[in-house]
């Protein structure tokens, strides 16, 4: 099969590699197709924990069952399914467990022809939804729904600033507060995305690399009651600021590394909570696929590349010039 391959730190080849045949347990899926995350870009680049090559990367995925293996049901076979990435997350919905794992690394992942998974990693894929949408859900639709709901418990009416438009986990979080009532924010970079995600639904934004940004912008439009966040860095300081009293702050990321300092005071004088969040549990999996489906909320894909072409996406996805899902159809 084709398959796109990380050799070694910064070097992506397309290769034809064998199938892969399922374990007990495991089924193999004809993949339709895959779709990126910045942790792939991680991974190639070397800055990721536990790095293993040669790997296949990719832990977003949607295809049709083709082979499964002992003690898994045969009537799988031929289903359309999406893959949850988060694997062996644990007993407990409170925290994943040491042996947690995403597909990607070290296990191969998506961006090949075919890909080998738990049997227990798959729902169906929700019927509204095209490959190239249902491919671009799995791992972005998952940390959002957790981040919203499960650590912030956003509510009807209450408002949510969600940092950084565009990236795929972000126009997540924006889709699902607008599905409960909610009113969003957003901050970007780039004037053209926050129009994007205003036509989208969100009711103001900001563009964070002008200087006294959030002075202004909470003086006419805060204080949140949640802020999502996946930057960190020295804007921390500026969200906290922006928190209501008793705000909840969520952060799943740190592209722009640690804060260089905490201001402690604006932490317990105002009663914020900061939660941390990674992926999450196969119960909010099933709980965020149910969302969509009930919903009819359908990923925003930003473009669409033959896997040939697998350079050229990841090319896209370290300029940051998508808005949305960088898919790769297989």
């Amino acid at each position: 099969m084709k398959a796109a391959v990380f050799q070694a730190q910064n070097a992506l080849t397309l290769d034809d590699v064998p199938k892969p045949s399922p374990r007990p347990g495991e089924v193999v899926i004809r993949l339709q197709a895959a779709a990126l995350n910045h942790r792939d870009l991680w991974i190639l680049s070397g800055h990721y924990a536990g790095l293993k090559f040669p790997v296949i990367p990719g832990s977003d995925g949607a295809g049709i069952v083709c082979e499964v293996g002992a003690g898994v049901d045969p009537s799988w076979i031929d289903r359309e399914v999406i893959v949850n990435p988060a694997l062996d997350w644990g007993h407990h919905e409170r925290a994943q467990e040491p042996r947690f794992n995403i597909l990607g690394m070290p296990r191969d992942g998506t961006l090949a022809e075919y890909v080998a998974v738990p049997a227990s990693a798959l729902a169906p894929k929700p019927a509204h939804l095209t490959w190239e949408e249902a491919a671009a859900l799995p791992l972005a639709g998952l940390t959002a729904y957790r981040a919203v709901f499960v650590r912030a418990r956003l509510q009807a009416h209450e408002k949510v600033l969600i940092t950084g438009i565009g990236a795929g986990t972000a126009l997540f979080c924006l889709q699902f507060a607008l599905a409960v009532g909610a009113v969003p924010f957003v901050t970007s970079s780039s004037p053209q995305k926050l129009d994007k995600a205003h036509l989208l639904g969100a009711r103001h934004g900001a563009l964070y690399n002008v200087s006294s940004w959030a002075k202004e912008f909470g003086e006419h439009y805060g204080p949140f009651d949640v802020i999502i966040d996946s930057a960190g860095g020295p804007g921390l300081g500026d969200l906290l600021d922006l928190a209501a009293n008793g705000g909840r702050l969520v952060v799943f990321g740190a592209t722009r590394g640690n804060p260089h300092e905490v201001a402690m005071r604006k932490v317990f004088w105002k009663q914020l909570s900061i939660l941390g969040t990674t992926m999450g549990s196969p119960s909010d999996f099933a709980a965020m696929s149910e969302l969509v489906t009930a919903r009819a909320i359908h990923p925003i894909v930003s473009q669409v590349f033959p896997l040939d072409d697998v350079a050229g996406a990841f090319d896209v996805l370290a300029r940051g010039a998508q808005f949305g899902k960088i898919v790769v159809r297989l």
